[in-house]
């Protein structure tokens, strides 16, 4: 089912403080008889335990390591303090814990994620449902704080297959699913039987990631995803930070060696830093593959495979093959680096006709996640 036209501008809207209707303190936490405080970077190990105990009870198809926790807490924007909880029981084990996050580059929707879960040994005492509570409480709170007029989103995300318990408490929460998003795979093992394909983007130049031309592409991805449903623009902390299976040496660029300045600046789409880059003759990053390296999962999966976490093309260059010659870059690279599937998500309503260009490089789905949200 299509998703609800979420256009409203504005002109229409209530303040933010009205709609986000935040509760001036937040409900007790009493179940389970748990001692709840903060997070600190301190807590990183017990919390890396607790969420891949978590993973694995839910047989969900990915582990973390520890720079991925540690690195939660080097964000600037994050504000353990206020915007997040641990449950300890007596003897001070880490069983429950929540998180509250916004985005600071949100300028067309203002929005909350609200993370967390509760240990599988402690299920069915109520925590999980009277966490989510607070979560959601503080969220309104972070919406009402944010003073941006804007529409807004409270978020939760969720794998298909995952707990029905916790679902039934989102759902109950008011929360409805509105978008979904398929994993796909592509088998990299056979490639002189089942080949790749060439393809040669038209007048551009596919060229290796490389650090003097990181912030073309965060431009380029700002623009590739302007007209995505739920996307924000990210800012440069956003872009660096949270790199941790970041794999540059699988990642491709797609390059416009002579570009039409004039004509990219008298279009209205242009943006502003875009402007900026071609004026002084910075290099034009026109498509993008940045892909991962997970070797946690390998175990959990049964196989060996690169992730594709990024994938666009600006919109002034779309039909040129510019993303699908970056893509097939990228997986080459996988497979020279030993590895067996090539995988990526991708949103079922992606308005770029990513899908069949998935289907038609050979990705087939394994398995679905959808992003349930309450809009105000």
């Amino acid at each position: 089912m299509p998703s609800p036209d979420l256009t409203a501008t504005t002109e229409t809207l209530a303040p933010i403080a009205q709609r986000a209707d935040a509760p001036a303190t937040l409900p007790e936490i009493t179940a389970g008889g748990l001692t709840w405080r903060p997070a600190t970077k301190a807590d990183a190990p017990a919390l890396l335990d607790l969420r891949n105990t978590i993973a694995e009870a839910d047989a969900e198809p990915y582990r973390e390591v520890i720079e991925e926790i540690t690195e939660l807490f080097d964000a600037p924007w994050r504000r353990f303090d206020t915007d997040s909880l641990l449950g300890h029981d007596a003897d001070g084990t880490l069983v429950a814990y929540a998180q509250v996050e916004s985005m600071p580059g949100d300028t067309r929707t203002v929005r909350v994620v609200l993370f967390g879960g509760v240990h599988p040994a402690r299920r069915g005492e109520g925590i999980g449902r009277e966490l989510f509570a607070w979560q959601l409480a503080r969220g309104r709170q972070v919406l009402a704080e944010s003073g941006k007029e804007l529409p807004a989103r409270l978020a939760v995300y969720a794998e298909d297959d995952g707990p029905v318990a916790k679902a039934r408490i989102v759902e109950r929460a008011g929360f409805t699913p509105r978008r979904f998003y398929s994993e796909l795979r592509r088998d990299l093992r056979h490639l002189d039987a089942d080949p790749l394909p060439d393809i040669a983007p038209d007048g551009l130049r596919v060229v290796p990631f490389s650090a003097d031309l990181d912030e073309a592409t965060r431009l380029a991805h700002n623009d590739a995803f302007r007209d995505h449903w739920g996307s924000e623009p990210q800012t440069p902390e956003q872009w660096t930070h949270g790199r941790t299976g970041f794999a540059p040496q699988w990642s491709v660029v797609v390059v416009d060696p002579d570009p039409d300045v004039d004509a990219l600046l008298a279009d209205p789409d242009t943006d502003a830093a875009t402007a900026d880059a071609l004026r002084a003759g910075q290099p034009l990053v026109v498509a993008y593959a940045l892909n991962e390296r997970f070797d946690e999962d390998f175990a959990v999966r049964g196989y060996t495979f690169g992730y594709t976490a990024i994938l666009g093309t600006r919109r002034a260059y779309r039909g040129r093959r510019g993303a699908p010659a970056a893509l097939v870059a990228g997986m080459h690279a996988m497979r020279a680096d030993g590895m067996e599937f090539a995988c990526l998500d991708v949103d079922t309503e992606n308005p770029t006709g990513a899908q069949g260009i998935y289907a038609g490089l050979g990705y087939a789905k394994t398995h679905g996640s959808r992003m349930l949200s309450i809009e105000l």
